[in-house]
């Protein structure tokens, strides 16, 4: 099957599923960015389990950019990297509030300027946020793109993963692609062992073609 024929074949099929989104749970934007920073190599389901309490105690950025490294630390000792990841948060919201006057920035290159913000958080929060066309690559998201053959098995970079999807994918559907692609590797085509007995893409995915019985 041919790469053009493949990604109408998976945007044909996602297009019919119920809307796919984050699992970060938040109610304001300040909130997102928060969550998303805290998830960098940590599970979604960790960050919803300190997120409460840690929204409650700061629930703005002034309130965040006015605290210690003492204060905060203590909610989230228990995600990945916790003594980095609260210096992040700290800077921050020191950032927001004199930058952008505690405003979560809407263009991909201001996301940035906050600690603890790279390109794939960036995007992240643009698509979710604002609904920007942007395409965040994580492991889930390059793992299963190639697999399925959108991506060549050249592209070593998230960004050369990037280049190629946005290549193929209509502009309105790529904020929503990255959910199916991150979805998709969570919870069936996993990275040691893809459940391709449940998958309902192996009509069109080359790892399929390569390694199914017989």
């Amino acid at each position: 099957m041919q790469k053009q024929a493949r990604y109408q074949a998976f945007i044909a099929h996602f297009a019919q599923q119920p809307a796919a989104t984050t699992e970060l749970q938040y109610e304001v934007p300040f909130q997102l960015l928060i969550a998303v920073i805290l998830s960098a190599q940590c599970t979604d389901k960790r960050v919803n389990m300190v997120t409460p309490s840690l929204f409650k105690a700061f629930p703005t950025p002034e309130h965040l950019a006015n605290s210690v490294f003492e204060e905060v630390f203590p909610y989230i000792k228990s995600v990945s990297y916790p003594n980095n990841k609260t210096k992040y948060l700290l800077k921050m919201a020191k950032t927001l509030v004199e930058e952008f006057g505690g405003q979560v920035p809407e263009q991909v290159k201001d996301l940035q300027k906050l600690a603890g913000v790279g390109r794939k958080s960036a995007h992240v929060i643009a698509s979710i946020l604002y609904n920007m066309p942007t395409m965040a690559v994580d492991t889930h998201v390059m793992r299963v793109s190639k697999r399925l053959g959108l991506v060549d098995h050249k592209a070593k970079t998230p960004l050369a993963v990037e280049k190629q999807l946005v290549q193929y994918i209509p502009e309105h559907y790529i904020g929503k692609a990255h959910h199916w692609l991150i979805l998709h590797g969570r919870y069936v085509c996993l990275a040691r062992k893809p459940k391709c007995e449940i998958c309902q893409l192996t009509s069109f995915c080359r790892y399929y073609e390569e390694h199914k019985p017989g």
